[in-house]
């Protein structure tokens, strides 16, 4: 049998335990968030029907699901003429998908277990997803989502809290730090896009308008109206949008700029009285948040959005947004339930992940899951040492103890490998006196004490 040299597949990585005990800490901190906010937990397959997943994330989106093919031998049940077309060839060989995101299959949830909830219903969700994109630097084929989602309810506290959960959380994130993560919670709503489109005399193109300006951010005014030039809007149109680019001022005075572009837009002017509200409520919150910024050119490209919409993005790390959701009112009718608004949030953890790794924002702490080591001498040591270990673990401190009496250098140095930052040492004095050295890995101290001591010292 020939060997083979391991690789992973482009756009996955591989997490070691240092790296896991960073996610956790971020996957933990959203969770403690979420719950605070009374939303519960749900998981749903990593696989969901086709019929499910196509349809709902625009054009762009449906090219990126991966597609799972059936099993058996799917070739022979085909006919030849079926292969020379994948539109009548995909329905015969592929009928599953791995999720795109968590909102659908969370759509797709609610309606068939709508029986046994309570609506509004609140639920976070934290799982991977899957897309077949182009691997780049914070772009992943495989990565992590923390979803929460608010369903049943058109109530704009949902969407005020949205922003108060994004800056807890990245206060959160980054507490214990000096240093801090520049960031900005963009805003906008959808309804407004369609009022621009309208403005202009474009109606019937807001799809086309959406995936356009999305990618100002990435290529800029000009490269934006080149496509929207391809898709039809013609040049005097366009022209009508320069000052809407050109809005700037506080949140109140964009707003009420908008305003007076949106006068002929009904569905337009509903938007700005939205946005509006939400202000209106995080300010009875009484919470300040500077980092809320409106932005009249955010569209977030999945189509499913009607209402409000956010986005994360660091302002002192090159990189992509690193949150975003937004209100949405029609999702679970593609499944049966019509009328049934749902909102929310989603945090990126892998570009969570990196940001706070480039910027050294990880409390120091979180490096390692063992507190102390045990080290032992000879063999009597060592089995003195498993009675200090059940002590320890009994107080609920994170321990283990060297799993033979090798050489105390080299129990050191699995120590130091692990950066485990207290190593008890145990030889024959010790036992006999009851009094153990506890030494400091980082400081280089030591100190003698009983069990009892270091698990006071310890917690």
């Amino acid at each position: 049998m020939s060997k083979q040299k391991p690789s992973l597949p482009k756009g996955t990585r591989d997490f070691g335990p240092a790296e896991m005990n960073k996610r956790h800490f971020i996957l933990e901190t959203i969770k403690k968030v979420y719950q605070k906010y009374g939303y519960a937990p749900i998981e749903t397959p990593a696989m969901e029907n086709l019929s499910v997943l196509q349809g709902k994330y625009g054009d762009e989106g449906d090219q990126l699901l991966f597609k799972i093919l059936n099993s058996g031998d799917f070739l022979s049940k085909t006919e030849k003429t079926d292969l020379n077309s994948s539109k009548d060839l995909l329905p015969k060989i592929a009928e599953k998908g791995l999720r795109y995101d968590l909102t659908v299959p969370f759509a797709r949830f609610v309606v068939m277990n709508q029986h046994n909830l309570s609506f509004p219903f609140k639920r976070y969700q934290i799982q991977p997803v899957w897309r077949a994109d182009k691997p780049q630097k914070g772009r992943y084929r495989e990565f992590y989502q923390c979803d929460a989602d608010a369903i049943g309810t058109d109530s704009l506290l949902c969407e005020a809290e949205i922003v108060l959960m994004i800056k807890e959380v990245f206060t959160l994130l980054q507490a214990k730090k000096a240093n801090s993560l520049d960031y900005s919670i963009k805003i906008n709503n959808r309804k407004i896009l369609s009022g621009l489109v309208e403005a202009i005399g474009q109606k019937g193109k807001e799809t086309d308008f959406a995936v356009a300006i999305d990618k100002l951010d990435k290529i800029g005014i000009d490269k934006v109206k080149e496509e929207l030039s391809s898709k039809g809007f013609d040049q005097a149109a366009i022209d009508k949008l320069d000052p809407v680019f050109a809005i700037s001022g506080n949140n109140r005075e964009k707003l009420q700029a908008v305003k007076s572009v949106l006068q002929s837009s009904e569905v337009g002017l509903k938007g700005t009285n939205e946005l509006e509200e939400v202000l209106n409520i995080l300010d009875s919150f009484g919470m300040e948040v500077p980092e809320l910024e409106l932005d009249i050119t955010l569209a977030r490209g999945l189509s499913y959005y009607t209402g409000a919409i956010f986005e994360v993005k660091p302002n002192n790390v090159k990189m992509g947004s690193i949150s975003g959701g937004g209100r949405y009112d029609g999702l679970t009718d593609n499944f049966g339930l019509p009328n049934v608004s749902g909102v929310g949030i989603s945090f990126g953890v892998d570009r969570i992940y990196d940001v706070l790794e480039e910027l050294d924002l990880y409390p120091d702490n979180n490096i390692t899951s063992t507190k102390v080591l045990i080290t032992a001498f000879d063999q009597d040591s060592w089995n003195y040492g498993l009675k200090v270990l059940s002590s320890l673990r009994n107080a609920e401190i994170k321990s283990e103890i060297y799993p033979e009496p090798v050489k105390i250098k080299k129990q050191m140095k699995y120590a130091n490998d692990k950066q485990i930052p207290f190593v008890i040492v145990i030889g024959s004095e010790e036992i006999k006196s009851g009094k153990l050295a506890l030494k400091n890995m980082q400081e280089g101290t030591q100190e003698m004490l009983s069990t009892d001591e270091i698990i006071n010292f310890l917690k």
